[in-house]
């Protein structure tokens, strides 16, 4: 259905991640990801859902946004739609540029296995690209990189050692400093529960890094990068939903 998206969440917090961290932010977090990270936090959002007409995600996105009447610079709260993987759904890029038109600063959190070229140029894309550790490296569409602006970001979400200096190849080949904000953050271990048996096997020759080793990584090469910690996991529970 052109005018509906099959919807796992949607709810008010405080943006976690990205140069907007700490800010209110209403999720969108769509259902469905045809990528299985061996990080991946939100499994739950593989199949859970129901669908939704983008009339009524509006709606609820304006009743949500009701105690913010007024704000400006940017407008608040911020709007973000996340996943799962929100680009698997065509009518998507619909409620993006609805919601430009409507005035809300939106972001994009994407995989980065999947063409953002389509997507309304006022949105922010926050733009993962899959780290070896993840087993889904190979998915990426580097194509993308073309449709990147300032106005854009780069995450890297690293586990190990390995991780990193492939990171640190990649930004220097691909000159990706020149082409907007990078991102990197470190996965937080998984609880029992987020072991999802369909996300691939962390890789047996990998070493893993802690946060220390990586910040001190980060500033021992000079990289031109943001160390982010995932905000809503150091104020709830790792595993609390709609957060």
């Amino acid at each position: 259905m052109s005018d509906s998206l099959v919807v796992n969440e949607i709810y008010l917090s405080v943006q976690g991640e990205s140069t907007w961290s700490g800010l209110p932010c209403i999720f969108i977090r769509l259902t469905a990801c045809n990528l299985r990270c061996s990080y991946c936090d939100t499994a739950y959002a593989f199949t859970e859902g129901k669908r939704e007409s983008l009339k009524d995600i509006l709606r609820k996105i304006g009743e949500l946004a009701i105690p913010y009447a007024g704000s400006t610079a940017p407008r608040l709260p911020l709007v973000e739609l996340t996943g799962g993987e929100p680009l698997l759904q065509k009518p998507a890029i619909a409620l993006m540029n609805q919601l430009c038109d409507a005035g809300y600063t939106v972001l994009l959190e994407t995989s980065g296995a999947h063409d953002v070229s389509g997507v309304d140029s006022r949105v922010h894309k926050i733009m993962d690209l899959k780290s070896p550790s993840s087993g889904e490296l190979d998915r990426m569409n580097w194509e993308n990189l073309k449709h990147l602006t300032n106005n854009d970001e780069i995450k890297f979400v690293l586990a190990s050692a390995q991780d990193y200096e492939w990171m640190k190849n990649v930004i220097a080949e691909r000159e990706l400093s020149g082409i907007c904000p990078l991102l990197v953050s470190w996965v937080h271990p998984l609880n029992a529960d987020q072991q999802d048996p369909s996300l691939k096997t962390f890789p047996a020759d990998h070493q893993p890094i802690d946060r220390k080793d990586l910040v001190e990584r980060i500033v021992a090469d000079a990289l031109p990068v943001r160390f982010q910690v995932q905000m809503h996991k150091v104020v709830w529970p790792p595993d609390q939903r709609a957060v």
